[in-house]
């Protein structure tokens, strides 16, 4: 299947931990093209101390990656976004435009540390919500808080929030047990978006066809369809 959507990777050059390079970065790009991915969302890291980029680097980085998409093919389309680390003051960075929302939409894709308390998840949901954000909560896999827990999962979706799982989860790169989360969150439909969370040629490379294969076989066409082309079009427009 074709028209495929990325919303979470890491393939702008030299911002992060992602891609190093434009030739890194584009080999990234074909690789996403074969596995039938049409609309890809970058979403460099920005958190504290870690990782810090310029709003000028990341525009600058992302038209010269405009530009090798344009090389790879003609039908393939990026969006500029950002996984944005939770912190005190997102809200008000997000509301003074330093920090990048999704596609230049009301969307927020925010990543937890991995001990982080439920209470902290919940009230960092409820204040972007609050100021009128659609809280993506990154690879739900991940944290302490949520993974093995799909009641609070349904709490965080009660809150507004919405669920992404890494596309490496789902077929089962990342380990059985995340596996068989992911499926309960599809099967108790929890789940909202998959991304790649593509970093490098390497290592952690992104692979949307394998995980595409597997939804089908768990969950059908049109579910798969609906997660993985409906979902991130809401976000596109």
């Amino acid at each position: 299947m074709t028209g495929l959507y990325d919303i979470h990777c890491h393939l702008l050059p030299g911002v992060d931990d992602g891609a190093k390079s434009l030739e890194e970065s584009k080999w990234l790009l074909r690789k996403e093209y074969e596995d039938g991915v049409r609309n890809i969302i970058v979403t460099p890291h920005f958190r504290y101390k870690m990782f810090e980029p310029s709003l000028e680097t990341v525009k600058r980085q992302f038209l010269r990656l405009q530009q090798a998409a344009e090389e790879v093919a003609g039908d393939l389309t990026l969006y500029l976004g950002c996984e944005l680390h939770s912190s005190m003051d997102m809200v008000s960075c997000l509301r003074k435009g330093e920090r990048l929302t999704m596609a230049g939409s009301r969307y927020v894709l925010v990543e937890f540390s991995y001990g982080d308390e439920k209470a902290y998840i919940k009230e960092r949901v409820q204040q972007l919500k609050l100021n009128g954000y659609n809280p993506i909560v990154a690879h739900v896999e991940r944290y302490k808080a949520t993974r093995g827990d799909l009641h609070f999962v349904d709490e965080l979706k009660d809150l507004g929030a919405y669920i992404q799982v890494n596309a490496d989860t789902i077929s089962g790169k990342d380990g059985f047990g995340v596996k068989r989360f992911a499926k309960k969150l599809m099967k108790q439909d929890l789940l909202d978006f998959v991304g790649t969370d593509g970093h490098r040629k390497t290592e952690r490379t992104p692979d949307m066809g394998k995980c595409y294969l597997q939804m089908v076989k768990t969950m059908g066409e049109d579910y798969t369809r609906e997660i993985l082309v409906k979902n991130p079009r809401k976000i596109t427009g």
